[in-house]
């Protein structure tokens, strides 16, 4: 047996997501409707499709591994200046760069209990100490977060904002209140994933040379690109410096660029798609409404709704994947698992899930 390192010898077997293609083998048939991974339903731009039809007779090409194009582009769109960005193999790769440059093993790091379990997945992989204080009325606690950071000198702070897996948000006063309480050295990872979505007041304007804060942001949600694996950080020149030393310069493949690039330039295409989950989040509402549950306030492509119970909302769970095909997922830990969480879904997937969630309750 080879000699592992004392770190990962010491963590567990993990898989931080089961995907839907393990549950299609797992039930022996396709799923029928999928809502579950926060995927867009509405696909990527057609102008991001032509870009990767165009360039695949390149593929046999390395990609730029400085993302010249797209980051110069970024930095036009965020009004910051082409250093200030930097590329990832999606938000995760992001979060991981962010951990690597920042933990030692033993530093303690704040979220909140039941935040977004990949992040925590690279926090215990380069051996930082969590402190979870939890969630209040299924948002993230700001003050919480805050006296947390201070009481143990956190080396980092994570929040999601819109967050997941709750779709809440919090005001950009109440981010602002949790960066001025950081600790000396402290930087604060803001996952803005579901940026896009995102209500008027709640992204915070922030100096790009702000060292104390990362940024974090994704083509995976309203671009409809999950499967290229494209994400950026906006951040200070040095912190972007200082990702350039750990990073995979050649993981942002040739077409995930050149498909992003396309796709930063079809805003209406953006503003559709948001404008299409918005309808989508009223819709599930209504549905919750209907049926005598909550759906909870989302500012995000997916909308929570409180079963009341954690064994109900599992077995919810189960109930609709094994017996009408329909893949979702929910929080792991209490009191989130009384929730499940729906992807905005196309209007027949919603009509679909709507269906069956009542066959499933009337059983």
């Amino acid at each position: 047996m080879i000699r592992y390192s004392r770190l990962v010898g010491a963590l567990p077997a993990v898989v931080p997501f089961v995907p839907p293609e393990a549950l299609e083998r797992r039930i022996g048939r396709p799923v029928a409707i999928r809502i579950g991974a926060n995927e867009s339903a509405f696909g990527p731009s057609p102008k991001a499709l032509a870009a990767i039809n165009a360039g695949a007779g390149r593929v046999n090409w390395y990609c730029d591994p400085e993302g010249f194009a797209l980051r110069e582009a970024l930095g036009r769109h965020h009004g910051v200046a082409r250093d200030h960005i930097g590329l990832g193999v999606g938000a995760d790769d992001i979060l991981s760069l962010a951990v690597r440059i920042a933990i030692d093993p033993g530093d303690p790091v704040v979220m909140s209990h039941g935040a977004y379990p990949t992040f925590a997945f690279h926090v215990s992989a380069f051996g930082g100490r969590f402190v979870t204080p939890p969630y209040r009325d299924f948002r993230n606690d700001a003050a919480a977060l805050a006296d947390a950071a201070v009481k143990h000198r956190a080396q980092m702070v994570y929040l999601s904002n819109p967050d997941n897996p709750t779709g809440s948000w919090l005001s950009a006063d109440e981010q602002r209140a949790i960066l001025r309480q950081l600790p000396p050295g402290a930087v604060l990872v803001l996952d803005e994933a579901y940026s896009d979505f995102a209500p008027q007041g709640s992204l915070p304007a922030i100096d790009p040379e702000d060292e104390r804060v990362i940024r974090v942001r994704t083509f995976s949600k309203a671009h409809g690109m999950a499967g290229a694996r494209i994400g950026y950080a906006i951040a200070a020149k040095a912190i972007i410096a200082a990702f350039d030393k750990i990073r995979h310069h050649f993981g942002v493949t040739r077409l995930s660029q050149e498909a992003a690039l396309a796709s930063l330039g079809d805003q209406a295409f953006i503003a559709e798609v948001v404008r299409e989950v918005g309808e989508g989040r009223r819709d599930y509402a209504a549905l919750a409404e209907s049926l005598g549950l909550t759906a909870l306030p989302s500012a995000t492509n997916f909308v929570a709704i409180d079963m009341g119970d954690g064994n109900r909302a599992r077995s919810t769970l189960a109930r609709l994947l094994e017996d009408e095909g329909v893949f979702l997922r929910m929080p792991g830990v209490a009191p989130l698992d009384r929730l499940i969480r729906v992807t905005v879904g196309t209007p027949p997937e919603r009509q679909g899930f709507a269906a069956a969630l009542k066959r499933v309750l009337a059983r």
